[in-house]
């Protein structure tokens, strides 16, 4: 038999183990909730060529069957599928979508961004103004 003292840190490596692995889940369906839901709100080529910079597990999100329809999605709306999707509160699913975003900005090219952004509207732009620390900024609709 284990001491108590090693049983103790056994248990504590499972839970954190476990945590990590719910946080890593978390983590993806936010990312594929996100980019799905960017990937429709883009229209033509623009979703398969922000695919093509991002790693498979991430690029196929963005390559299901209703990406590049153009869909004409307020920022409110894109917060509101992202959270459907995702199955988190909306609050959540606005700050999940702000970090994705942020996170994907400084993963593909600068040209490739500007691309994207310029078939968003002009409230998108806030998704775009994440910092590499700090607070995020408000989102205003």
């Amino acid at each position: 038999m284990l001491p108590a003292k090693q049983t103790r840190g056994n248990r504590s490596q499972k839970e954190r183990f476990a945590h990590q692995k719910r946080s890593r889940a978390e983590a993806e369906r936010a990312t594929r909730a996100t980019l799905e839901t960017l990937a429709e709100r883009l229209a033509g080529g623009e979703a398969h060529d922000l695919a093509s910079q991002l790693p498979r597990e991430l690029a196929h999100a963005l390559q299901l069957p209703d990406a590049g329809i153009g869909a004409k999605l307020t920022l409110d709306e894109f917060f509101e599928l992202v959270s459907e999707r995702e199955g988190v509160d909306l609050p959540d699913a606005a700050f999940h979508a702000r970090v994705v975003i942020g996170v994907l900005t400084e993963a593909v090219s600068m040209g490739e961004i500007k691309d994207v952004r310029v078939q968003l509207p002009a409230a998108f732009a806030q998704l775009f103004n994440v910092e590499n620390e700090g607070d995020l900024p408000e989102i205003t609709s």
